[in-house]
């Protein structure tokens, strides 16, 4: 473990000592109960925490730094690539990659997900549980009011083949009612929910 002050700190790695200062308000360095910086975890911390789109800053930063002939105070794998590909966080410390990464994905899917409702392939999940409860409900109601409707009619018939074909074609009769629901219908079944 490598120990340095806050001013060694800021000349390793090319930066001004109120640049340093900010990271420690910032709660981006690690300290030792004495106030030096513990250069292993507070490098780790700091690649961990970096916003990945501020690579490009960083690197024209870097450059900036070498030219100004501070190549002697680098520490070899300190610079851009560093923060590009931090190494993965110990136990349960906060990823700012990982996090943006995720927030990205789930972005994408609302995008998508938006873009397929406008496009009209996605509908409201409860506006089409109700159509289709609406549907099912019309259906056991048309089927529920045949008995009062072919009770008298049965009554007098005594041949079971009449009586059956009666029956069919009170069924196919009912089903084709339910099966004329246009699109029209349905569409308007489930706007109304």
């Amino acid at each position: 473990m490598t120990h340095l002050t806050k001013s060694e700190f800021a000349a390793r790695h090319g930066w001004s000592k109120s640049y340093v200062s900010k990271l420690a308000k910032q709660e981006r360095l690690v300290l030792t109960v004495d106030g030096k910086v513990d250069v292993e975890a507070t490098e780790l911390l700091l690649a961990d925490s970096a916003d990945p789109s501020k690579a490009a800053v960083a690197a024209r930063h870097e450059e900036n730094r070498v030219e100004r002939d501070v190549r002697s105070q680098l520490q070899p794998g300190t610079g851009p690539t560093a923060v590009l590909q931090p190494d993965p966080a110990p136990g349960g410390t906060h990823n700012f990659q990982k996090a943006k990464a995720h927030r990205e994905y789930y972005l994408a899917q609302l995008a998508e997900a938006e873009f397929n409702k406008v496009q009209g392939n996605l509908v409201e999940r409860q506006a089409v549980e109700d159509a289709a409860y609406s549907a099912g409900r019309m259906l056991r109601d048309q089927f529920f009011g045949l008995a009062p409707q072919l009770a008298a009619e049965l009554v007098a018939m005594n041949d079971p083949w009449d009586i059956e074909k009666h029956l069919v074609d009170a069924f196919r009769r009912v089903f084709n009612e339910v099966g004329k629901m246009n699109s029209a219908d349905l569409s308007q079944a489930i706007t109304q929910s």
